[in-house]
């Protein structure tokens, strides 16, 4: 319920809701503050396992998350709905207060709004809600390529993610002895690198570009996690310096991972954007669920590192190939309005008059 509506629920707002030369680093930074809330998670694990009786810290450490939900309920009510999928739905004058509400915003700021490009009006046909089978249909008919780079990016980073997070307290207290209740320290470590990466990358999806940046954070932390798999099975590496390495692999596969998201939210047509979300996520999950399965018989009883050593090449390998099909089949959406990158399924034939002003993010009140 949390991860599985919230997703798409969050890319989709980001979308139609920021202006688009903002887009890609709004929606890689507000991705990557996963890794804050991991962060907060682990952090009061840590002090509440440690400091009181296990059989109390751990209901009290489960009650963190649903307390943090609920302040979403607290914000939702502060948030405007999209306009653009009020348009879809045949809510016109709710679309024209929405927009009226956001202007009034920008206005109240300082900044002048410049006058709308009449060329780029699009009359838009309202219709009921697009199915499955219409997702089905754009993905395999109307944008296949993209389909391929949307479940390349999603299922390699989830491979990769799953495979080394899920085992990396495994990892620590097999090879290196680090005792269970101090693996959270390491944790805490891990989740800053991670949290980090899409803080500071975030802006240069949208000035270098999506193509250049996606294909080199994928192709860059799989080559790092290839160099740190030599020095492992070398026997090079400590607990702290394996951290290290994984941090600094993760600073830039987690800024990756986030454009992810954004790439599969921005690059299909509005009706489908959340269902396509969804659907790439549901995937990836299947696949990345089988790499803590893999590692987990990799790394056994610590008898034999040489295995683990494999398996770190296989997830710096399946890293890069997701890094190759970006540069392939990646779609330069940088600072493109939404209809520009892919037209609304219920777009009518032409151009049309009728649109009011829709500060950078395209022409959602194309009426």
């Amino acid at each position: 319920m949390g991860i599985g509506g919230e997703y798409s629920a969050i890319n989709s707002a980001i979308d139609e809701l920021i202006p688009a030369r903002f887009r890609g680093r709004v929606d890689i930074m507000v991705n990557g503050t996963y890794w804050g809330g991991a962060l907060l998670g682990t952090l009061s694990t840590f002090i509440l396992l440690n400091q009181l009786d296990p059989s109390l810290g751990w209901r009290i450490g489960f009650l963190v998350g649903p307390v943090l939900g609920l302040l979403i309920l607290i914000v939702r009510r502060h948030l405007p709905e999209s306009a653009r999928w009020q348009v879809m739905h045949g809510r016109e004058r709710e679309a024209e207060e929405t927009i009226a509400f956001i202007e009034h915003e920008v206005a109240a700021s300082g900044h002048e709004l410049p006058p709308v490009d009449e060329s780029k009006a699009i009359e838009v046909k309202a219709s009921e809600d697009h199915g499955y089978i219409a997702l089905v249909k754009v993905l395999f008919q109307q944008y296949p390529r993209r389909a391929v780079l949307g479940a390349a990016m999603m299922i390699t980073q989830s491979f990769l993610y799953n495979a080394i997070f899920f085992t990396y307290t495994l990892v620590l207290g097999t090879f290196y002895d680090v005792p269970s209740e101090s693996t959270p320290l390491y944790l805490i470590a891990f989740c800053v690198g991670n949290l980090l990466g899409p803080l500071t990358l975030g802006h240069l999806f949208d000035t270098l570009g999506r193509k250049v940046m996606i294909s080199s954070t994928y192709i860059g932390s799989g080559v790092l996690l290839a160099i740190s798999a030599f020095l492992f099975n070398a026997g090079l590496l400590t607990a702290i310096t394996q951290t290290i390495a994984w941090c600094v692999i993760f600073f830039f596969a987690s800024a990756g991972a986030s454009a992810a998201y954004l790439t599969v939210s921005e690059i299909f047509p509005m009706e489908v954007r959340a269902k396509a979300i969804a659907v790439f996520f549901a995937i990836a999950q299947l696949f990345g669920a089988f790499g803590p399965v893999f590692y987990g018989w990799l790394i056994g009883d610590g008898s034999n590192p040489s295995a683990l050593f494999v398996g770190y090449l296989i997830g710096a390998a399946v890293m890069i190939i997701g890094g190759v099909v970006a540069i392939i089949f990646g779609v330069a959406a940088e600072r493109k309005s939404l209809e520009d990158i892919a037209i609304p399924l219920n777009a009518a034939t032409g151009r049309r008059t009728g649109t009011t002003r829709a500060e950078g993010g395209g022409s959602p009140r194309a009426i």
